[in-house]
């Protein structure tokens, strides 16, 4: 029997909330509620998609205040000029001279969609062009993820350990690959 309005409401908003947490954790979790109480992905996905949202409306007017105030206070200052030649080295690395829409979406998916948005600010974009990346960038991050965790649990059939298995993976993966990357990068 297909679920009324009202009965998949509450899963919707726990799912919602799982996706609200702010490293990415929420996303195995909130992939495996969603499962198990049979949200379809599409659903899945425009739930993630407005936690995006969400997180652009209460970033922004953060982001605004230190660009504000980043001329003006002294820590600020060296903190705006430490993040813009920091971004200028990374945007020239991969990219050349400039960050375009592809670098911008590849920072959101590598990073998280706060540095996507406040590197797309440093670059000149406006809030809907530069959260459009960002957020494009994050729900690819959000797919590679939930993909990953329903593969998993496909083979596990626990969803604990397969929430353990896809945090693990993402917090020691991009160590492990910086790492391999130095390695390779040291002078012989």
């Amino acid at each position: 029997m297909p679920y009324s309005l009202t009965q998949s409401a509450s899963p919707m908003l726990s799912v919602l909330k799982l996706f609200l947490i702010p490293v990415g954790g929420g996303i195995p979790a909130g992939v495996m509620l969603a499962s198990s109480k049979g949200l379809a992905w599409p659903i899945v996905a425009g739930l993630y998609l407005v936690s995006d949202m969400i997180l652009a409306l209460v970033l922004e007017p953060i982001l605004r205040l230190l660009t504000l105030l980043g001329g003006k206070v002294p820590f600020l200052v060296r903190l705006n000029v430490l993040l813009r030649s920091t971004t200028a080295r990374s945007v020239a690395h991969f990219s050349g001279t400039g960050a375009g829409p592809l670098m911008l979406v590849m920072i959101a998916f590598g990073v998280d969609p706060m540095t996507g948005r406040a590197t797309a600010l440093a670059a000149g974009h406006g809030f809907i062009a530069g959260w459009a990346f960002a957020i494009a960038g994050d729900m690819l991050y959000f797919a590679l993820i939930a993909l990953t965790t329903l593969r998993l649990n496909s083979y596990f059939k626990d969803p604990n350990t397969t929430m353990l298995i896809v945090l693990g993976a993402m917090f020691v993966l991009p160590i492990l690959i910086r790492y391999i990357r130095s390695t390779r990068n040291e002078p012989t």
